[in-house]
């Protein structure tokens, strides 16, 4: 018997959260004309470097050749253990088709292949999905079934895959520990918890619940948490973070170094990611309220059943007489 199962790592303080991130930007229609070094002048004055939760924010920094190195060294940080060091990685077109014309296709954020052959899929994710794991699971399978050799005997032997899924929540089943903000998942024996199968792993990095003030970093993969989790809220690069690597991911992220096709880009990305976040936030305090006014109904009902008067219902619901009498 198998199941999957995750370990963590842990961590304690917490840091503000920036006040602008719900403020919608327009781009001016004089923009066209400005020269890139004055770019920031039109955008949010408190932000100096890309929200890497947007999709071009994302793609910018682990998704572009020029940027390969970023993405080789949070890959090596975060997969060191399993892995060893990885020397190279090679993008691979991030739509993949299904096995027949009916199937249902695949579009990565990033998926690429080190020099041993090996997949990585990265999925970045905004909101809460019902289902993300489950879709998980399912891109997997397009790294495992396009290993397959055709048209002379293979033996089915794989190359290793990992799903790596940088959230933006926290996973409901995992509410209950709020240190645990990394959770590394792989199949194993339900009865010894020995690993069954090495070459399939599911890394889960929920950024709410790492809450490190710079001061407190310790390691080399804290630094890339807490530049992932803040990078759009900060004006310039810690002394803690004083090293190549990130000198190199800051003057990537520098908004005023972006053309002005690639900033007009940014911005719909940015207005894409708020609207969508104000949406659904949105649609979660009417869902509450929705749920208040059930539960005053609830409790004058039952009120009522117990032979309170109208006004005795009134004060514990805080209905309306009207709403009262019509129950």
């Amino acid at each position: 018997m198998m199941n999957m199962i995750g370990n963590h790592h842990k961590n304690q303080t917490n840091h503000k959260n920036h006040s602008s991130d719900n403020k919608k930007i327009t781009v001016p229609t004089k923009v066209v004309s400005l020269q890139k070094n004055n770019f920031a002048k039109t955008m949010d004055e408190k932000e100096r470097y890309i929200d890497p939760f947007t999709d071009f924010g994302f793609k910018r920094l682990f998704g572009e050749d020029c940027n390969k190195e970023l993405l080789l060294d949070f890959l090596n940080e975060l997969l060191h253990k399993e892995e060893g060091k990885i020397v190279s990685i090679t993008y691979i077109k991030n739509e993949r088709l299904g096995i027949s014309k009916e199937s249902r296709k695949a579009v990565f954020d990033l998926y690429c292949e080190n020099e041993k052959g090996e997949k990585f899929i990265v999925e970045l994710q905004k909101e809460k999905q019902e289902f993300f794991k489950d879709r998980t699971l399912y891109y997997s399978t397009f790294a495992i079934t396009s290993q397959a050799v055709r048209g002379k005997t293979w033996n089915f032997e794989l190359k290793d895959v990992y799903v790596v899924a940088i959230l933006n929540y926290v996973i409901e089943e995992n509410k209950h520990n709020p240190d645990k903000y990394k959770s590394d998942v792989m199949l194993t024996d339900i009865e010894t918890n020995d690993i069954f199968y090495k070459k399939l792993k599911y890394v889960y990095l929920e950024m709410p619940k790492f809450n490190k003030e710079v001061d407190g970093l310790e390691t080399h993969f804290e630094k890339w948490m807490y530049v992932l989790k803040n990078l759009n809220r900060l004006d310039n690069i810690p002394d803690k973070l004083q090293e190549r690597i990130f000198e190199k991911m800051f003057a990537a992220a520098e908004i005023a170094k972006l053309t002005e096709e690639e900033y007009k880009e940014y911005i719909d990305s940015l207005n894409s990611y708020r609207d969508y976040k104000n949406t659904l936030d949105y649609a979660r305090a009417e869902g509450r309220a929705e749920g208040r006014a059930e539960e005053k109904l609830e409790v004058a009902k039952n009120a009522k059943i117990l032979g309170l008067t109208t006004e005795q219902i009134q004060k514990l619901s805080n209905l309306s007489i009207e709403e009262i009498e019509k129950l």
